[in-house]
């Protein structure tokens, strides 16, 4: 197929949902595209700005409901990209973040179309932010440690969980909280260590629980947690860090 009539991909992370914290590339090449193709989370608002002539296509999981398998996703970019058209592939946080952009970038390269990938604030950072939690912090966290809630704990996390001077942060793991718990305390992290859980991070509906490893999943059980959630693990999860425990707010700005 030649350049002319070849389309092109763009993986846009788009952060943890308001428009405002996409990017200006991703947001100028979501409404430059010919073709939408979405995920569940993310600024999904954003698309009711789009021409009615653009495709939007819904390719949202939910926990336990994948109704378009990856394999069919990565499918989509190329068929249209190969059809000449301009295909955004719009994600929430960043495309490399637990997104499986890596996968689609290695699919469109495969298949011979172009690709480019544009980054976005990844919920790992910027929901901890908005409920007033760095994920570091000088004489507190030096570094952090990002886990995918759903997989196993392996040596490298549990060590970090052990680790008073790092944060982890675990993405997609409400439903794993009770065995993560489990992993931390049989590895040697204190009882006491600080634990957050921050719901629908940077929305109207933002929640943070505050606890703590020995009351975390009762805690949160009693709360009525749900998805979508980060949660955070380590001293820098400590009520009095930044704020005052009086405050709480949607989000915080500074």
């Amino acid at each position: 197929m030649s350049a002319k009539t070849m389309g092109r991909v763009a993986l846009l992370g788009g952060g943890p949902g308001p428009a405002d914290l996409m990017t200006v590339r991703a947001y100028r090449l979501l409404h430059a595209a010919d073709v939408v193709i979405a995920d569940r989370l993310g600024p999904v608002d954003v698309l009711d700005e789009l021409d009615p002539r653009v495709t939007i296509i819904d390719v949202g999981k939910r926990p336990g409901h994948h109704p378009v398998p990856q394999h069919e996703i990565n499918a989509l970019l190329v068929e249209h990209a190969r059809a000449g058209r301009r295909v955004a592939r719009l994600k929430g946080g960043d495309p490399f973040v637990f997104g499986r952009g890596g996968e689609e970038v290695a699919a469109c390269l495969a298949a011979g179309v172009p690709v480019e990938v544009v980054p976005g604030p990844t919920s790992a950072v910027s929901v901890p932010q908005a409920a007033g939690i760095p994920v570091t912090h000088r004489g507190v966290s030096g570094a952090m440690h990002v886990v995918n809630g759903q997989a196993e704990l392996g040596p490298g996390t549990l060590a970090a969980l052990a680790d008073d001077s790092v944060t982890t942060v675990i993405l997609m793991g409400v439903a794993s909280l009770d065995r993560i718990v489990a992993g931390a305390l049989a590895t040697g992290a204190p009882a006491s260590r600080p634990v957050a859980i921050v719901e629908s991070g940077h929305t109207p509906n933002q929640r943070t629980t505050r606890t703590t490893l020995r009351d975390a999943v009762d805690d949160a059980r009693a709360a009525g947690v749900s998805n979508p959630a980060v949660i955070i693990i380590g001293e820098v999860a400590r009520a009095d860090l930044l704020l005052p425990t009086t405050l709480d707010v949607p989000a915080l700005a500074v």
